[in-house]
């Protein structure tokens, strides 16, 4: 966004007021979250006993349907080629088909909707909304030092997306990412991270009284507008708070040591941070995690159903099953697979053609009645958003929908 050349802070008359005027302060807002004093780096004092959790797995370019889901549904289905060695899990997680996002469209570009479910979120006039796993921090996310991490093997790009309708940038660096939750600041940086803080907190009160003046300018529907945005404000003046009362606390310690390289690949660089979200789960340093995948591999992904190609992208996307299989492994001998919902999904249901229908769904954890195939249509699909809900209900947040959604999944029940 251009920068306004003026230095002045007075107000336009209300005959020349321009939407600059509210986009410049909202921006302000938007921003702030992303300053390094916004990013707790620290652990919780609750030891997380009977916490619940969410962790969302995303894939740039999907699974190759007809190797993932089982040719029958129910609960007597035969494990596919992907899941063929997961038996030791089965009674851990659901796999789903014929589900999707409804109104979402648009090949790649509909990453922005994985965990929104925002219908045409990346089109040219439309905006993105909150995505389920900030729902999930906003609500909850003070419980802990971390409200959410938002993760990415390779870019800063995610689909985790503020109230406000603001990609949160994700960490891409695994080191960094250990070090952040694991590694105990010097004096000096822990003063820093306070001074940043307090600096915030003297910008929210510029911006704010900037806004309370507008207010009195503009009519009743821009007044409530301006309202959600105050609440934006207040929230985070709230992280704000929270924030510097752990700037002086240890963090926790770990038995792990700190990656002092990481893998090239797609599939070990997401067992690297695979590795680092346990241990944030283990210590309660969080309990909101997204990790989006975009992989090194978009050639295999055009098979064009080519049978030399598809079992190479076999072999990557059979990586990255066993990846998230061995991740409920550890859960599950940490005794916190019961209290963790962890959702492996994709905007793609078939990357060769760009479609978004019939997107991969493997839903495990989280105290669910699973060992099932929930098998939908796969020309009329389900809503996927249905399953979103069942998440917020489970985490005991009182939501009858999020974005498109119809009600709770069906056959989805609880323990």
């Amino acid at each position: 966004m251009p920068k306004d050349s003026s230095t002045s802070r007075t107000l336009p008359r209300p005959s020349v007021l321009s939407r600059r005027t509210v986009i410049r302060g909202a921006g302000v807002s938007l921003c702030l979250p992303l300053l390094d004093a916004m990013q707790p780096a620290f652990a919780s004092d609750s030891n997380g006993k009977h916490a619940r959790r969410f962790v969302g797995v995303s894939l740039a370019l999907g699974l190759h349907n007809p190797n993932l889901v089982p040719e029958t549904d129910g609960r007597n289905y035969k494990a596919s080629r992907y899941l063929a060695d997961l038996d030791d899990l089965r009674n851990d997680f659901t796999v789903v088909s014929g589900a999707s996002h409804p109104g979402v469209s648009g090949g790649h570009s509909a990453e922005g909707s994985i965990f929104s479910a925002c219908p045409n979120a990346r089109g040219s006039a439309s905006r993105n909304t909150i995505s389920l796993d900030q729902l999930m921090a906003k609500q909850l996310g003070d419980e802990t030092r971390f409200p959410s991490l938002v993760l990415n093997t390779r870019s800063q790009t995610s689909p985790s997306y503020t109230q406000n309708g603001s990609m949160i940038p994700a960490e891409n660096n695994a080191m960094r990412l250990f070090t952040t939750l694991f590694v105990d600041d010097t004096p000096a940086e822990r003063e820093r991270q306070a001074e940043l803080i307090r600096r915030g907190r003297s910008i929210m009160d510029v911006v704010g009284d900037e806004a309370k003046r507008l207010q009195r300018k503009v009519g009743a529907g821009d007044r409530d507008k301006l309202d959600d945005w105050f609440t934006s404000v207040r929230e985070l003046e709230q992280r704000m708070v929270a924030n510097e009362a752990w700037t002086n606390r240890p963090k926790p310690k770990v038995d792990m040591d700190k990656p002092s390289s990481i893998p090239r690949d797609t599939v070990g660089i997401a067992g690297t941070f695979l590795d680092i979200i346990r241990m944030a789960l283990r210590t309660d340093s969080t309990r909101f995690v997204t990790l989006h995948v975009p992989g090194d591999y978009h050639g295999l992904s055009h098979h064009g159903m080519d049978g030399g190609t598809i079992r190479q992208l076999a072999s990557v996307e059979q990586g990255m099953i066993d990846q998230w299989a061995r991740f409920l492994r550890v859960l599950k001998s940490d005794g916190l697979l019961d209290e963790t919902m962890v959702l492996m999904t994709s905007n793609l249901g078939n990357a060769s053609s760009h479609d978004n229908k019939n997107m991969p769904v493997l839903f495990a954890g989280g105290g669910f009645q699973h060992g099932q195939h929930l098998a939908f249509d796969q020309q009329n699909n389900y809503p996927l958003p249905n399953l979103f809900v069942n998440a917020l209900q489970r985490l005991g947040i009182e939501q009858d929908a999020f974005a498109t959604s119809t009600g709770t999944m069906t056959g989805l029940e609880v323990s």
